[in-house]
């Protein structure tokens, strides 16, 4: 299958259903791999260039992946559903139990504990093009008016957009918009492809870019089962350095001993609240 028809076909399966930490790398390293198109403070308008990265064996490069969406300690997080890995999923315990309470408050609440579709695709974010490979991930909008239903028309209109030798950057204009709650955060207003160009002019760059072995879960962090228990239980996951494990907030205030801070997750320090909010 080409690279053209996997994403036609997975666009079709999607629109369809619509109606390990990170260890491999340093974490200092990991603020590199994240492409976040948010604009700065006080700014209201921009572009990104970016240029999407081939799959291997011409499959789609458009991971889907599943992730809930969360309130922990006052901040929006993003958690892998270990539910994909053949994993116990906490919150999908949850969310399994309030819908099958057969009441409507329940059904509303559950939604907070449902996992919701995301993509993520590796690129070369060419404002850094010395970062190399970063991964560029956005929601599913089941009324098909996301990230990734504005990419469709690029592959339908311009083929293999991918391609290492006759591919296109893309171009991505930002804008501002205001949430229900007055905040300001940053939307894609249009993608728009530039001429062919090759990946690179340097082949051997090229194929560096095209042959970087990082996955995804080599980057975004995965929580452990038990962080996962204690979030689904309304709970605060705070780290015991000294015991080397997550402990509820209620059970770090009778550990007197050591530092207590939580695993730094460099993903949630780079996207803003703001970002959560768009797709």
């Amino acid at each position: 299958m080409s690279t053209l028809n996997a994403v036609l076909s997975q666009f079709e399966k999607n629109n369809k259903a619509a109606s390990s930490n990170s260890n491999k790398i340093p974490q200092e390293e990991r603020l590199q791999k994240y492409f976040a198109p948010i604009l700065p403070k006080g700014v209201t308008s921009g572009e990104k260039r970016i240029r999407i990265l081939p799959a291997q064996n011409g499959e789609s490069p458009f991971e889907e992946v599943f992730f809930h969406e969360v309130m922990v300690d006052g901040n929006w997080l993003k958690l892998h559903d270990p539910k994909q890995d053949g994993k116990r999923s906490p919150l999908n315990e949850v969310y399994d139990a309030l819908m099958m309470s057969g009441l409507e408050s329940d059904k509303t609440l559950a939604r907070d504990y449902r996992s919701r579709k995301f993509f993520i695709v590796k690129v070369i974010d060419r404002e850094n093009e010395s970062h190399g490979v970063k991964f560029w991930r956005f929601k599913n909008n089941y009324k098909n008016e996301g990230v990734f239903d504005k990419l469709l028309p690029l592959f339908k209109n311009k083929g293999d957009i991918t391609d290492p030798k006759q591919g296109r950057d893309l171009i991505i204009t930002l804008g501002i918009t205001k949430s229900g709650n007055g905040k300001d955060y940053t939307t894609i207003t249009s993608i728009i492809p530039d001429d062919m160009t090759p990946l690179h002019t340097d082949s051997e760059i090229a194929n560096s870019w095209i042959n970087d072995e990082l996955k995804w879960a080599d980057v975004y962090s995965k929580k452990p089962e038990e962080y996962l228990e204690m979030v689904a239980k309304g709970e605060t996951p705070k780290w015991d350095s000294v015991n080397k494990k997550f402990i509820s907030s209620s059970e770090e205030n009778i550990i007197l001993t050591g530092k207590h801070e939580p695993i730094l997750d460099l993903q949630e320090d780079v996207i803003s609240d703001d970002y959560e909010l768009p797709f």
